[in-house]
């Protein structure tokens, strides 16, 4: 027997915007880190290039990949557990698995090689918040058993450090 939760329309609804915005605020970084590492590749400057690489590689590792682990336990396990959403979360953590070996070959590659897997990261990051904002989190929305408000309560790595800790209490 399923359980059915009694959610709050007003919350899920916040929750999800939280999410989509924190999703949107990281596209934007990473694009503009992406950038800064093409633009230092292509002016072939070796100290630009490190110090642009330096910086992309410290968001992945500091921002990206913790909001990719983060999303594993509460986010993606009520869908992971159900009919409709087990093959979609397998998807997702697929894509969380290129993702952390795409930062791993940043982290050892120089110049064109570089630039091609900063580029790739941020296709495949891209294309998972969308299926992320599009599929999984209106199927968490919808299904009576679950609860995004309740999932991301308190993560600031899926919703930002100003919506996990509105009253800036940690």
């Amino acid at each position: 027997m399923t359980k059915v939760m009694r959610k709050d329309p007003v919350l899920e609804d916040s929750a999800l915007q939280a999410v989509e915005q924190h999703h949107a605020e990281m596209l934007l970084r990473l694009q503009a880190l992406v950038n800064t590492l093409i633009r230092a590749v292509e002016s072939q400057n070796p100290v630009t290039e490190h110090e642009a690489k330096g910086q992309l590689v410290q968001w992945c590792v500091t921002e990206l990949i913790p909001h990719a682990l983060a999303e594993e336990g509460p986010l993606y396990g009520g869908p992971g557990n159900t009919k409709q959403g087990k093959l979609l979360v397998e998807g997702m953590l697929a894509e969380h698995r290129v993702i952390v070996n795409l930062v791993e070959q940043l982290r050892q590659s120089e110049g064109v090689r570089s630039a091609v897997a900063a580029g790739a990261i941020q296709q495949i990051f891209a294309l998972h918040v969308d299926k992320e904002n599009r599929l999984l989190m209106p199927l968490v929305v919808r299904s009576p058993e679950m609860s995004l408000a309740e999932a991301v309560q308190g993560l600031h790595e899926l919703v930002g450090e100003a919506r996990a800790h509105p009253h800036g209490h940690h």
